[in-house]
C-alpha cells in the first residue's frame, strides 16, 4: 500500500518536535519506503532552513538534518517519484473546487492531496487538521 507523507510528516520524522516519535513509531510498523516527489523535497528543505531563520534549529543541526534525508533518498527509503503535474493541477482544482469553501484549505494543503492521489497513495501521513480532513474528504486513510 502507497502511503503519501506530508510536509508536516516528514520533518516529524528528522526533527525532534512534538510529533516526532508518533512519526518515528508508524513508519517503524509500516516498514515501507515512502514516494519523495519534488514538491514535498522543495517544501521540506524550505521549512529546515526556516527553522534556522525562525533560530529553532543551527545551521549545522540544518546542514546534519538535510545530510540524513539525502542519505535517506540515497538507501531507498525516500523514493524519488516522479509527478505528471498536468495530472497534479486536474486533481487539485476538482479538490479546489469541492472542498476548500467547507474545509478552508490552502493551496498547498490541495496540491499535497492531489499528489498523494496522482501517484496512487492510499494513506495519507500528516499532523495537518486541514490536511487530514481534506485528505479523509478525499478518500484517503488518514495516519496517524
Amino acid at each position: 500500500m502507497v502511503a503519501y507523507a506530508d510536509t508536516s510528516f516528514i520533518l516529524s520524522l528528522y526533527t525532534a518536535d512534538a510529533n516526532h516519535q508518533a512519526a518515528v513509531d508508524l513508519v517503524g510498523r509500516e516498514q515501507s519506503a515512502l514516494p519523495f516527489t519534488p514538491i514535498q523535497r522543495h517544501e521540506v528543505r524550505n521549512a529546515i532552513r526556516l527553522q534556522v531563520f525562525r533560530q529553532d534549529m543551527t545551521e549545522g543541526q540544518r546542514a546534519a538534518v538535510l545530510r540524513d534525508i539525502d542519505a535517506d533518498v540515497q538507501d531507498g527509503f525516500l523514493v524519488d517519484t516522479g509527478l505528471a503535474w498536468p495530472v497534479v493541477f486536474t486533481e487539485a482544482e476538482l479538490l479546489s473546487a469541492a472542498h476548500t469553501e467547507k474545509l478552508g484549505v490552502r493551496g498547498m494543503d490541495v496540491l499535497h492531496v492531489a499528489v498523494a492521489r496522482a501517484i496512487g497513495a492510499q494513506d495519507f501521513l500528516t499532523f495537518d487538521a486541514r490536511q487530514r480532513a481534506l485528505a479523509a474528504a478525499a478518500g484517503m486513510t488518514v495516519k496517524p
